[in-house]
């Protein structure tokens, strides 16, 4: 496989637990398609449900595939500012130098967002089960 970037040889290389073809040269890195999922799924346990969408619009290059040498897809990674690649027959992700890092950095942010989300919410329907209670009407009622 040659880098879509400078054309030399990609290495398999273990980055985050996960093999990925890194280029000695640029620094950057193919992930076949489930990789990118697995490199989210070391930092954020709440599943894709919750992850949003990843691509909502993209834009061609002139780079290629390593696999199939379709011209690949610029895109915004889950609206964030970090721009990726992709091939449109679904063959994987072209990350820049560190943009492995970039996307864990944000899937722990978005991890701890969720969580504190989530118990807002849990706090909020225990507010609103107490105020429908009838222990609550009746202290109510007392008030008038």
């Amino acid at each position: 496989m040659k880098c879509p970037r400078c054309s030399v040889d990609l290495l398999p290389t273990i980055r985050h637990k996960i093999k990925v073809n890194y280029c000695q040269s640029c620094k950057g890195m193919w992930l076949e398609h489930n990789e990118l999922e697995e490199l989210e799924d070391e930092v954020f346990d709440f599943g894709d449900r919750w992850k949003g969408s990843l691509v909502f619009s993209s834009a061609a290059t002139t780079h290629k595939c390593p696999e199939c040498s379709a011209l690949l897809q610029r895109f915004k990674y889950r609206l964030y500012d970090v721009e990726m690649e992709f091939c449109p027959n679904q063959h994987g992700y072209w990350l820049d130098d560190d943009e492995d890092t970039r996307v864990l950095d944000l899937m722990k942010r978005e991890e701890v967002d969720l969580q504190r989300k989530l118990l807002a919410e849990d706090q909020w329907t225990a507010t609103l089960r107490h105020m429908r209670s009838p222990s609550f009407f009746r202290k109510l009622r007392d008030l008038f």
